[in-house]
């Protein structure tokens, strides 16, 4: 679905250069060598999907006992024994010197909490420690994913894409015990350089109680009729942001739709892109490591790859750099010359098709 939507954006990049189609006719031919060769890349690389998605399939039957053991922790239909319990300090000499210096606020102990089952709002705290989810769960959803008792993943079988299970406990905003979210793939040759596409994704429908539905909100205004002067109320229901809108996927429109505007494609895009990343975000991320996002352990990690990112330079010396240009640049000035070329320009770029 992705890719037949770029192609109807394919005027928003720029057109060949020419340069192809102006090689001669020896260096065409070698060229055509290259392409062959590509092929067989592609199709290299659709084995290794294959492979490699076999290889999940396998790992994830293996990890399921796993988190069904989990699940029955979370929920308090089982609980663990001491030697389960038990656990190695971790070997943090920083931590080590706080907790000498400091001694540990005295916790709630076993018998304090023998009413508690479970881990209360395990799921809900998971999904908040994360900065995407948290930004889609509104204050009403909290009330809502307080329910949430487990989100489990299956692979399907006729296609290389997954489902998204979420498992509720009785609440009072609706009636289904568990709702899912599809993502359907491709993995073809034809698809792309062997690689696994999105195709769309399903969500399954809500049952609201009534007068609990979230998706919506009542608006109400009042108008005033131009003869007579009366007023009357007038109530208009409108969509309300909530996390449960990720059960209801945005869709491409029908291939037969020409009248689609391109920033309108451009934005349908975006969201499709969107809602596969925070799909995959939940499969990749969240469930394997559900724990460490409840504590906020894996907010450390996050932080690492993000510090590995965009600050992997020397910040001192770009500093250094950008304080000379902006020296040589007053200089001229000065002398009433025009400033020099910043020495980061780029060459003009090879033309390709």
């Amino acid at each position: 679905m992705l890719s037949a939507l770029q192609e109807r954006l394919g005027s928003l990049v720029g057109r060949p250069s020419g340069y192809i189609d102006s090689l001669p006719t020896s260096v065409k031919r070698r060229m055509n060598a290259l392409l062959n060769l590509q092929d067989k890349h592609t199709g290299l690389e659709a084995e290794f999907q294959a492979e490699l998605l076999a290889l999940e399939k396998k790992f994830h039957a293996k990890y399921q006992p796993l988190y069904d053991q989990r699940s029955a922790i979370i929920a308090g239909s089982v609980e663990p024994t001491d030697a389960e319990c038990e656990r190695k300090p971790e070997e943090d000499e920083e931590d080590e010197d706080k907790e000498k210096a400091t001694p540990p606020t005295p916790a709630k102990t076993v018998e304090d909490g023998k009413d508690i089952a479970g881990i209360p709002e395990f799921w809900l705290t998971a999904l908040r420690n994360n900065a995407q989810l948290a930004e889609m769960i509104t204050e009403k959803d909290e009330e809502v994913l307080k329910k949430l008792t487990d989100i489990k993943l299956t692979y399907l079988e006729d296609n290389p894409g997954f489902t998204l299970t979420f498992h509720f406990a009785p609440n009072d905003y609706f009636t289904d015990s568990v709702l899912t979210k599809t993502y359907y793939l491709e993995s073809s040759p034809e698809s792309g350089y062997g690689d696994v596409l999105y195709d769309r994704a399903e969500g399954s429908p809500i049952h609201w109680k009534e007068g609990k539905d979230l998706s919506v909100k009542i608006e109400i205004k009042k108008q005033r009729h131009k003869s007579s002067n009366k007023t009357r109320t007038v109530k208009k229901t409108v969509p309300a942001e909530t996390f449960f809108s990720f059960f209801s996927p945005p869709t491409a429109p029908e291939d037969d739709d020409d009248d689609a505007d391109e920033e309108d494609l451009e934005e349908l895009e975006q969201r499709l892109e969107m809602d596969y990343e925070i799909g995959e975000m939940i499969k990749e991320k969240i469930i394997p490591r559900a724990v460490d996002w409840f504590t906020g352990k894996a907010l450390e990690f996050e932080e690492d790859e993000f510090d590995e990112e965009l600050y992997s330079g020397d910040d001192d010396d770009e500093d250094e750099d950008d304080d000379e240009d902006e020296g040589d640049e007053d200089a001229a000035e000065e002398e009433g010359g025009e400033a020099p070329a910043n020495s980061t320009d780029k060459p003009p770029e090879c033309k390709q098709q």
